[in-house]
């Protein structure tokens, strides 16, 4: 059965809405990744699709080289970031990785960076010949979270698509 939803002055008579998937600030930890880095998950997609998250850094951190297999989507909320290309990203800088892109970043100045990240597909971090040493999907990240709420006593939230 489908909810029909009619709204006052809507010139539709009734619409069908899927109930909303919210995050009330708070309710997601932040996840070590290591010491200065840490990731808050805000959606799992389905068959290791892809993930979205808030991705933190301290000062002087860095991201090393690493590529996708998908698209992602990354918009600077609070630092800045310094890409491997010497172009400069500052809150409110947004930047498109096509599939395959390769790159690596570190974060510049005193404050800690906050990027909101759109990820499809995998992240393949690689050593200095190209091979793959370490993957990011979203099954692995979710298993991250969940193995971080349960040792921290938090109830681990359906986060998945």
């Amino acid at each position: 059965m489908l909810n029909l939803i009619a709204f006052p002055g809507d010139p539709l008579t009734a619409a069908t809405f899927l109930p909303a998937r919210a995050l009330a600030r708070g309710t997601v930890p932040w996840v070590p990744l290591s010491p200065g880095k840490a990731f808050k998950p805000l959606r799992f997609l389905r068959d290791d699709r892809g993930f979205v998250e808030l991705l933190r850094l301290e000062p002087g951190e860095t991201i090393p080289p690493h590529r996708h297999t998908g698209e992602v989507h990354a918009f600077n909320l609070e630092g800045t970031r310094e890409l491997h290309t010497g172009e400069i990203i500052g809150p409110g800088g947004y930047v498109y990785e096509p599939v395959g892109n390769v790159d690596s970043w570190k974060v510049v100045g005193d404050a800690p960076l906050v990027v909101l990240v759109v990820v499809t597909g995998t992240v393949e971090y690689l050593d200095a010949a190209g091979h793959v040493t370490h993957r990011y999907t979203a099954k692995a990240l979710h298993d991250l979270y969940c193995g971080h709420c349960i040792a921290n006593g938090i109830a681990p939230r359906d986060l998945y698509d």
